[in-house]
């Protein structure tokens, strides 16, 4: 599984690894900000996008307004993960397929199969 990361201070691969997510089938990439989003969407091909709302230089609704606007495919699973759930139901209004706060990441049932133990 693909898995790109838009998030600015929290090491998402950590977040799941310290949870007792298996990743060792996941190719994980994170950006630390927004610049060039399109792009590296584009160049990485996720199948699971994970948007941060709070994110300079665009916000993630601007990064998901702006992918589900372009011809680029769209991700199989797209995760709203910011820290204001009232920025992630906007996110999923717009087109996200879900909307967590980013700690309860590792909980996401995209996860379930990939648990230790």
């Amino acid at each position: 599984m693909r898995v790109l990361a838009f998030e600015d201070h929290y090491d998402i691969e950590a977040m799941l690894v310290s949870s007792g997510v298996d990743t060792n089938s996941m190719t994980i990439e994170q950006r630390w900000n927004s610049q060039h989003a399109l792009e590296h969407i584009e160049r990485f091909k996720p199948e699971v996008l994970m948007l941060d709302h709070y994110m300079p230089p665009s916000t993630g609704f601007e990064v998901l307004e702006a992918l589900l606007n372009s011809p680029l495919p769209r991700p199989s699973t797209i995760v709203a993960m910011s820290s204001d759930s009232e920025r992630n139901k906007a996110m999923v209004a717009l087109g996200a397929d879900v909307g967590t706060v980013k700690f309860d990441i590792p909980q996401l049932p995209i996860w379930a199969l990939k648990k230790n133990g």
